[in-house]
């Protein structure tokens, strides 16, 4: 991990809190990296690989821990160029985080005239209570409309929009926690974990893939449809891991070589688009199982794992109200027991995400690096894709032997969707503010799911989930050296590392998903009494006025 970079220090301005908070009410981009203050500027806004939204929900934050965890050191050393002066952020008095304009519902548009104006979303809805599930410093994004008097919103955020609520958690603290963090990160790059083990790693990898591939072309051959459809649901299943790897830069580490590759793996193979998977994942992690922000878990009308979501919350990434409507009330009220199976075609909607976003990077100029080379493949690949994939649907003599292939081929690889959410469904969707450090929000939100390590390799090593999380660059098969680290890490600093074995965690996602149902039917049940109420006295005053 580098040293601070240098050169910021030839820009001495010292930026007040208040100077900071006047900068990002007039529409700057500003982000605290140790003690250093950033302005990302709106070219470079667009053009971050990692998406805007990476940046955004970083506005008026100490960003060092996320910043540094995700960018390599050639990259930090390129930092300096974005400084534009220093602030007070020191371990005894540490930066006072703002709440970054998105995450109070507000963006930034340009209008006609290229201009930029401030443009309100969404309303937010501040906890008015202080429980484990809405502690005091959440902020939930509802649609505006629901807010009163609509009308005299203010044209922009305000002072007061950018205030955090109170906090429950002590910011020297966190700190502190930030401190030993980084600690931790010097250690695991010391030990030589960010090396990639190219033999010993993927070299039994690419064996495997290449069995598996080459096995199900075999059965094909001989017409033996169900079981070549099986097979290659087993390669594609274990091909993602190494398209998750090199969507996080994990391999050569090199953006270029990595995106190349994975577009060939992710596109061309297995028919999905690595540049919505990397925009998705990146904020994930970010802001990982907040509820109006983290795409991992905002799954409505099908699944809810808070009743927050009973609000219809507005989702900053999909710029769309996720309505609890009546469908949704259905489907959530009865979520635990059509749980596999909704995961059993979970890869349908992997195709429909990708599609739409490549759909809509066709009309944006403004493309993240790689531009248009790589938006281009990606539609080259998913095209080769389906016709690879179409000519063996069609091979298989009839329509009836399609489908079967089809849909064999796509369940099959539901046990890795099943194993994404283990990990987050069953942990806090709570959120405890800007003040929270980076290490201490993964190590709340996220868990491992424990397994023999000989069987390592059908989870993908990423079973490891809490150390991937707090070192997302870090290569696949260096994770269970790492978790030792973390392990001591945790103790050390009185935080809980969560894990539990496959089964158990199963268990805990379905009771997550059954409370949540049960909580629907109870608001039924009252909403439904309050109709009878209001019959009752309607009825009642009738009888009065005759």
């Amino acid at each position: 991990m580098a040293a601070p970079f240098s050169g910021a220090g030839r820009k001495h301005k010292r930026w007040s809190r208040a100077a900071v908070v006047d900068a990002v009410l007039n529409g700057d981009t500003l982000i605290v990296y140790r003690d250093y203050l950033l302005r990302i500027t709106d070219n470079w806004l667009d053009a971050h690989p990692g998406g805007n939204l990476a940046l955004l929900h970083f506005v008026g934050r100490d960003a060092t821990d996320e910043i540094e965890a995700y960018h390599s050191d050639k990259t930090l050393s390129l930092i300096s160029r974005y400084a534009v002066g220093t602030v007070q952020n020191t371990l005894d008095d540490p930066w006072v985080p703002l709440v970054p304009p998105i995450m109070a519902g507000w963006i930034r548009r340009k209008g006609p005239d290229a201009k930029a104006y401030w443009h309100r979303e969404a309303a937010e809805q501040r906890s008015a209570v202080n429980t484990k599930e809405s502690p005091s410093s959440q902020i939930l994004l509802v649609p505006k409309g629901t807010e009163p008097e609509v009308e005299k919103l203010p044209s922009g955020p305000t002072a007061e929009a950018l205030s955090a609520p109170p906090a429950t958690l002590e910011l020297q603290t966190q700190a502190r926690l930030s401190k030993a963090y980084r600690e931790l990160h010097k250690r695991v790059t010391d030990a030589g974990l960010y090396d990639t083990p190219y033999l010993t790693g993927y070299g039994p990898e690419v064996v495997r893939y290449t069995l598996l591939a080459s096995v199900s072309a075999y059965a094909y051959s001989h017409n033996w449809f169900k079981t070549s459809a099986v097979l290659l649901g087993l390669f594609w299943h274990q091909l993602v891991f190494t398209a998750h790897d090199l969507g996080h830069m994990g391999v050569t580490h090199n953006w270029t070589v990595d995106r190349l590759i994975s577009i060939g793996i992710a596109d061309f193979i297995g028919g999905l688009s690595i540049g919505w998977w990397v925009q998705n994942h990146n904020v994930h992690h970010i802001v990982t199982n907040h509820p109006s922000h983290d795409p991992d878990i905002e799954h409505i009308p099908f699944f809810a794992i808070s009743t927050a979501f009973f609000s219809s919350l507005w989702s900053s990434y999909y710029k769309r109200v996720m309505k609890f409507d009546l469908f949704a009330r259905f489907f959530i009220s009865i979520q635990h027991k059509i749980f596999y199976i909704v995961m059993a075609f979970a890869r349908f909607n992997l195709y429909a995400n990708s599609y739409t976003y490549l759909y809509q990077k066709a009309f944006d100029t403004k493309r993240a690096r790689g531009g248009m080379w790589a938006w281009r493949l990606e539609v080259l690949g998913i095209v080769f894709f389906w016709s690879w994939f179409g000519r063996v649907l069609y091979g298989t003599g009839s329509w009836q032997n399609a489908v079967i292939y089809l849909v064999i081929s796509h369940v099959v690889t539901s046990p890795l969707h099943v194993q994404i959410v283990l990990s987050h469904f069953s942990m806090s969707t709570a959120d405890l503010g800007p003040t929270e450090s980076f290490p201490h929000r993964q190590l709340r939100t996220t868990s491992d799911v424990i397994c023999p390590e000989s069987i390592g390799f059908i989870h993908g090593g990423l079973q490891l989930q809490v150390t991937h999380h707090l070192f997302p660059r870090l290569p696949r098969h260096n994770l269970k050296k790492a978790s030792v680290f973390v392990k001591e890490f945790a103790e050390q600093n009185g935080l809980r590392y969560n894990e539990f074995g496959f089964v158990d965690g199963n268990k805990d996602v379905i009771g997550v998903l059954r409370n949540v149902a049960e909580q629907v039917r109870i608001v039924g049940m009252v909403a439904d009494a309050e109709v009878v109420e209001a019959v009752e006295k309607s009825v009642v005053a009738e009888g009065k006025e005759k």
